[in-house]
């Protein structure tokens, strides 16, 4: 009988030269780059041609980017009305999947240019209108205009004058980039094994990263974010917090952001965010937010073991930043096309299909067929 990993824990399924989660060492490389030297230095850009190229960027390269990125904003008039036509209360991560299927549905190219330089421009594409599906969505749902895309801001300033309908604030802008870098890639997470899995199938670059997105959306993955904060408004007050964590390990129900599949020790992202949030908080005068999320850690690393990952201080920092609830998996979304269009595009580059086998536990074989009417 062969090994079995469920979730195939400690499978090695492929080689990337994209990143490493070094989950005893509490690391997360990069393209050979540790992300404390790159977080808090680099922009989001600049990560975006780092994966895609395996070196940082000159100036003039990272700049040719910024403005491929900028001339890509603009959504195809059917994607528009589909966004203002939309539910409102469609989840925005199922809003986000279907916008990002329906851009294929108008590239022209589609059906017969498969090249490298090709599926490098549609990556363009994708990166640059992600944010703007969001953005739009949540405008439309709220009865507000839809603003015009703009070439003279980076991604994250963009997004922000699109979902505010103003300039951002530079410290809002500085925030909001550096979460997208830490981010942009995660090795082989649930999500860009479905983007890689799906590219495997020579299936185009629109299809791969929608099959990304409904990954993303479950609460084990991406979506885990959004619960912290619930978890946090449910509390509601520093005092209540040591209450509410012994009630919920007693009656063993999970607590979100505590714990992770591949970090057995701090999630290196998660200390920056952690800053990010003290700063925020302090800044809003609403500190209540960290301090209930200091408490837990604390309790959840006395207790089990357990440490924090990046989705438990990324909830206060988009909270703080006025960012909705239901957005906060969508934007990390905007920063994670970044590493599935790099995985996508290192895939095709030695492509193989996946094809896991299973260890079959039905019924033994030989069974025959009776006729319906002989059937009690």
């Amino acid at each position: 009988m062969a090994n079995i990993s469920k979730g195939l824990e400690g499978v090695v399924a492929n080689e990337t030269k994209l990143g490493d989660v070094r989950g005893q060492e509490g690391q997360l490389i990069y393209c050979g780059y540790d992300i404390n030297e790159l977080a808090g230095k680099t922009c989001f850009e600049e990560i975006i041609y780092l994966l895609w190229n395996n070196r940082l960027p000159t100036y003039s390269e990272v700049n040719n980017l910024k403005q491929k990125l900028a001339s890509e904003r603009q959504l195809p008039a059917p994607v528009i009305d589909f966004i203002k036509s939309t539910p409102k209360a469609a989840s925005p991560i199922d809003v986000l999947r279907t916008g990002v299927s329906m851009l294929g549905l108008h590239d022209s190219t589609l059906t017969s240019d498969y090249s490298l330089e090709a599926n490098q421009h549609r990556a363009v594409s994708i990166i640059a209108k992600v944010g703007v599906i969001i953005a739009y969505f949540h405008r439309a749902r709220n009865g507000l205009d839809l603003p015009p895309v703009r070439k003279d801001l980076n991604e994250a300033a963009h997004f922000l004058y699109l979902l505010d309908g103003k300039e951002p604030s530079e410290k809002k802008v500085q925030t909001l980039d550096l979460a997208f870098v830490i981010h942009a890639e995660h090795g082989m997470n649930a999500s860009t094994f479905s983007a890689r899995v799906s590219i495997s199938t020579l299936t185009d670059i629109y299809s791969a990263v929608t099959a990304a997105v409904a990954t993303l959306k479950g609460p084990l993955h991406g979506g885990a974010n959004e619960g912290v904060i619930h978890m946090l408004q449910e509390i509601n007050t520093p005092d209540r917090v040591d209450a509410y964590i012994e009630n919920a390990l007693s009656e063993k129900r999970k607590i979100m952001g505590i714990g992770h599949r591949v970090y057995k020790v701090l999630d290196p992202r998660a200390s920056h965010l952690r800053k990010m949030a003290i700063e925020l908080s302090t800044e809003l005068g609403q500190p209540k937010w960290i301090e209930m999320s200091e408490r837990i850690a604390a309790l959840m690393k006395e207790k089990k073991g357990l440490y924090a990952d990046v989705d438990f201080y990324s909830a206060t920092v988009y909270y703080s930043m006025g960012i909705p609830t239901d957005l906060f998996t969508p934007v990390f979304a905007i920063s994670r096309t970044a590493g599935w269009t790099a995985h996508i595009l290192e895939q095709l580059n030695d492509n193989k299909l996946y094809r896991p086998l299973s260890q079959y536990t039905g019924d033994p074989a030989g069974r025959k067929f009776v006729p319906i009417d002989q059937r009690s």
